[in-house]
């Protein structure tokens, strides 16, 4: 007969073999949509990114990019439980949050899952000869000097165009004012835009996108541009409105650029409904950060992004499984 000392030494060593042998716990398979914007763009390539990182905590799991209206829309969805994700803009969530315009009441119900970038900021680019006739460098001259300059923002509902509207309104650059010195504001879509300035019936054109863009470089091969600055006066009154951020575009970015140029940068948010349980919550969260390589490497433009940015975003709470995953990363 086995004595009680072998019988104890083999149950333990069967209990050994049989953990070493029992698979990980996997996490749990998720389909999720995820509200973006228009197909094509970089937030069609952060929902492949967001996708790559979901698989590699269950190979079953999937993230399926579903083309909106854009953030604001991506609010109203995951309000609603129309869409598990959606991506913002930073100064669309604190709008959402507040509940102003285009919103009728506040979203208290939305929760972030992290920021993934806020490196999109707000550029003002004049024709030089047209900035040089008026002896125009920031933005304020525009009033200072009344130049009877013509810019063009984006359209109604576009983040972009709201901001630079309220922008020029905080230094008295309204659509009445610029027309008393025989300029105008011009709402038009972005490619309407670049049309506008690269065929001379604007003089300002505005955007709120990477430093070097695409949209950008096409106008600086057409025409000889100037980039203008933002005083201190309106950066932090968009701070404080739109909950955005201070950026600076690097002396050199553009042709005519010799110095450093202060402006407020946009950035993007991926956001939840605060009922996503909290499980799926931390193991999306947990996800992104261990494997932010794989949003990272999306687009040159997401070079920057670091799992300290990730924690940032303060217009929303965080969703309370986000929480969790930081905290274990020790990350907040």
């Amino acid at each position: 007969m086995l004595t009680s000392k072998i019988k104890s030494t083999i149950a333990l060593a069967g209990l050994t073999v049989a953990l070493i042998s029992a698979p990980l716990q996997a996490q749990t398979a998720v389909n999720y949509t995820l509200a973006g914007a228009s197909p094509g763009g970089l937030w069609t390539l952060l929902g492949t990114g967001l996708d790559r990182a979901a698989k590699k905590g269950n190979s079953s799991s999937n993230i399926t990019y579903q083309t909106t209206g854009g953030g604001f829309a991506n609010a109203s969805l995951v309000d609603r439980g129309q869409a598990e994700l959606g991506l913002i803009h930073d100064a669309e969530l604190a709008i959402a949050v507040k509940g102003e315009q285009p919103f009728r009441e506040p979203m208290s119900d939305l929760r972030v899952i992290s920021y993934l970038y806020d490196w999109a900021p707000m550029q003002f680019i004049a024709n030089k000869s047209f900035a040089d006739r008026h002896d125009i460098s920031s933005i304020s001259d525009f009033s200072e000097t009344q130049a009877p300059a013509k810019i063009t923002v984006n359209r109604a509902g576009n983040i972009t165009g709201q901001i630079a509207s309220a922008m020029l309104d905080e230094l008295g650059v309204t659509q009445e004012a610029i027309e008393d010195w025989g300029g105008a504001i011009i709402t038009a879509g972005s490619s309407e835009q670049s049309t506008l300035f690269q065929n001379g019936r604007v003089d300002v054109f505005t955007n709120g996108v990477f430093v070097g863009h695409s949209s950008i470089r096409e106008l600086e091969n057409a025409v000889d541009i100037k980039l203008l600055s933002v005083p201190e006066s309106v950066r932090a009154a968009m701070r404080e409105q739109f909950g955005i951020r201070d950026f600076v575009i690097p002396a050199g970015s553009y042709e005519n650029q010799d110095e450093d140029i202060e402006t407020v940068a946009l950035g993007a948010v991926l956001i939840v409904h605060k009922d996503l349980p909290e499980q799926e919550a931390y193991e999306l969260t947990k996800n992104i950060i261990e494997n932010i390589d794989d949003i990272r490497t999306i687009h040159p433009a997401m070079d920057a992004l670091t799992v300290d940015l990730l924690v940032t975003e303060t217009a929303a709470p965080f969703h309370e499984g986000a929480l969790k995953a930081y905290k274990e990363k020790g990350l907040m």
